[in-house]
């Protein structure tokens, strides 16, 4: 098993697609080709990171933020970003980061934290744009069943809680085989017509080259006929931050204390209480007050995350109720989970969570 099979399983679960433009996510440094011999999973890949790696006999390290953010001009050791870097290059320890991948799955950071406060009837906050395509193409109609599973087999066809989507309408198509063509039906210098089926199916973006080389596969044609576009429909299971219901309503100082509590933290700030129960709560793991808006346009009584400034909290309005519970805290439960993944997929070798905590931010009580 090489550090490249670790990271192409990877991308398969939590798709480098789903990430933010501005991120830097995937395998950051190592070679691909490396036999793997032990993962350690941890939140950031600091020096301490790398160094526990090394002395319990791991070579790779997946992270949930990237240790590389910006591009790097020089490494020189000036300052924590190139130590690590380079500490984890003179070891032979490779670094791969996940970051917005997971938190735009919809098992991703958020969700993790919604499960922990026990909340249920989960759903995407903030569905990702341009994330979804679709595909037409034109197949005789005895052949029609074999494309559509082809199709369905490489992840198109799937909306939601369901799979197989599709849509079908019965036409015809006109075609003439020219000299060197070896038509599927219809004969060289001869207008064909000939019965066939507009198959239609929705897919996301990442799955594009899957979906048409599968298309192309089981398609019967030389040629085959198709269609390729965008669509403005967000997909519904994949964006960023959870809404969800907590099982019985609670009263905002109860609410805080479960917070308090679950996410293991001695402080919270909020916005002003507004007296009133907690019934639904919108969970943005790390860096969340661009999700104010969208949290009250959902009905949350509460919007849940990390880094708040002075101005944000007035932006609630006094109509949804803001806690900032920190950063770290809000994506507290991500390495459990990555851990847990990763063991169940690759039980041959050491899959361990850091011992150590990366939080930069200390609290005096």
């Amino acid at each position: 098993m090489t550090i490249g099979d670790i990271a192409a399983f990877l991308n398969r679960r939590f798709p480098r697609a789903y990430a933010e433009s501005f991120d830097n996510t995937g395998l950051l440094c190592g070679e691909p080709e490396v036999e793997v011999k032990g993962i350690l999973v941890a939140h950031d890949a600091l020096e301490s990171v790398v160094d526990e790696a090394v002395e319990r006999g791991l070579n790779m390290i997946v992270t949930y933020h990237p240790i590389v953010f910006k591009g790097l001009k020089s490494l020189t050791g000036r300052n924590y970003v190139e130590r690590s870097v380079m500490k984890a290059l003179r070891k032979g320890v490779a670094i791969y980061a996940l970051h917005t991948a997971l938190d735009n799955h919809r098992d991703g950071v958020s969700a993790l934290t919604a499960r922990a406060l026990g909340l249920t009837d989960l759903k995407v906050l903030i569905p990702q744009e341009d994330n979804l395509r679709v595909l037409v193409t034109y197949v005789p109609h005895a052949r029609a069943d074999a494309l559509r599973e082809a199709l369905f087999a490489a992840g198109a066809g799937v909306i939601g809680n369901y799979d197989s989507c599709s849509y079908n309408v019965e036409g015809y198509g006109t075609f003439r085989p020219l000299e060197g063509a070896q038509p599927f039906v219809g004969e060289q210098g001869k207008v064909h017509r000939e019965p066939e089926t507009r198959v239609s199916v929705v897919f996301p973006r990442h799955l594009t080259g899957a979906v048409e080389r599968a298309m192309r596969e089981a398609h019967p044609y030389e040629e085959p006929a198709y269609e390729i576009y965008a669509t403005v429909n967000r997909h519904p299971e994949i964006g960023i931050g959870t809404l969800g219901s907590l099982p019985a309503p609670l009263d905002e100082a109860a609410f805080l204390q479960q917070v308090k509590k679950v996410l293991q933290t001695p402080v919270l700030r909020h916005s002003a209480m507004r007296g009133k129960p907690v019934e639904r709560v919108a969970v943005v793991g790390g860096s969340g007050a661009f999700a104010i808006d969208a949290a009250r346009a959902a009905g949350a009584d509460v919007l849940l995350t990390g880094d708040m400034k002075y101005h944000d909290f007035f932006a609630g309005e006094g109509e949804i109720l803001l806690i900032d519970a920190g950063h770290y805290e809000t994506e507290r439960f991500v390495t459990g989970y990555l851990t847990r993944i990763l063991s169940e997929k690759f039980p041959n070798f050491a899959v361990v969570e850091s011992e150590g905590d990366t939080n930069p931010v200390y609290y005096y009580m």
